[in-house]
């Protein structure tokens, strides 16, 4: 009898013992697809983000003084705080340990570099409700090029710099290293974990138009080829492993798969337009929507 109670307790030993729960449950629980962060980024990135200039255009101008932030700065600010935010709560969802110094990083990076693009892109639209053209050089606009003393115009270009630039690179390359890093935790040997619920199809469509407006108005096609190249790599090396991406890598994998799609859809669309071919010079040519709608809607109307 006591060698039966303590093979008994030795079971219940195993049974309850920590590390058995924590390995277990959470994993399970981590691995489910997150609609819920993945519908609030896509709402949010199309309000916040694309929806920013075309706020500014439709609301009168009297509203917004050009002396005041117009409703496409605070826009811009409220991305600035909730898309970190998500993030930080979409790493905290990842079955898997990751760098907590590397995020941190990340994400004050991030919101030092939208912090950047939103002053600069203020001062942009102001310039463009008073007649600057997108699809030329900032020495080549005709409200530009006119201005006395002439080294004003350095420091518009100084301006244009910030914001298409410096601000970019500070906001996107965290951004995607973010994701990247996620990824990288998104990695499953179950079946039943590898499959895209119907909701993560529905969301597919606005989150990879989304990307594709992310890779062409930010100018960051390098960035995000990187990204998706080494998506690819890791999917590969994993597959060695017998893993594969769960709902939430497939999710995002083939938001950038369709993304890559729409800007090959973009370019091939756009690849003989002689003005905006001047304006994106070199061995990548990506022109911007904006560009665009300056040059061949906006003339239109």
């Amino acid at each position: 009898m006591q060698t039966v109670r303590k093979r008994q307790g030795k079971d219940l030993h195993l049974k309850s013992a920590p590390g058995v729960s924590k390995e277990n449950v959470p994993q399970k629980k981590m691995q489910r697809f997150h609609f819920d962060l993945w519908l609030c980024l896509t709402v949010q990135n199309w309000i916040l983000d694309f929806g920013r200039p075309i706020v500014m255009i439709i609301l009168p101008l009297e509203w917004f003084p050009l002396n005041k932030p117009s409703a496409g700065d605070y826009f811009h600010m409220a991305y600035n705080v909730i898309t970190p935010f998500l993030m930080l709560k979409l790493i905290e969802r990842s079955p898997r340990v990751l760098s907590r110094t590397a995020v941190y990083l990340c994400i004050i990076t991030f919101v030092m570099g939208a912090s950047i693009h939103l002053v600069g892109d203020s001062i942009n639209h102001r310039l463009i409700l008073s007649g600057y053209q997108l699809h030329l050089s900032v020495r080549e606009n005709p409200i530009i090029k006119d201005l006395k003393p002439a080294s004003l115009i350095d420091s518009f270009e100084l301006l244009y710099y910030y914001d298409e630039h410096l601000g970019h690179l500070m906001w996107y390359i965290p951004f995607f290293i973010i994701l990247f890093i996620y990824f990288t935790g998104c990695f499953s040997s179950g079946e039943e974990q590898k499959k895209v619920p119907l909701a993560g199809w529905l969301l597919l469509g606005p989150s990879a138009l989304y990307y594709w407006y992310l890779v062409t108005e930010g100018q960051i096609t390098e960035l995000f080829l990187l990204t998706f190249v080494a998506m690819v790599a890791m999917v590969i090396f994993q597959h060695h492993k017998g893993l594969g991406p769960d709902s939430n890598g497939l999710f995002l994998f083939y938001s950038f798969g369709v993304t890559v799609f729409l800007v090959a859809l973009w370019v091939a669309y756009l690849w003989n337009d002689p003005v905006l071919r001047n304006k994106y010079p070199g061995l990548i040519y990506v022109p911007e929507p904006w560009s665009y709608y300056t040059l061949h809607i906006k003339k239109s109307h």
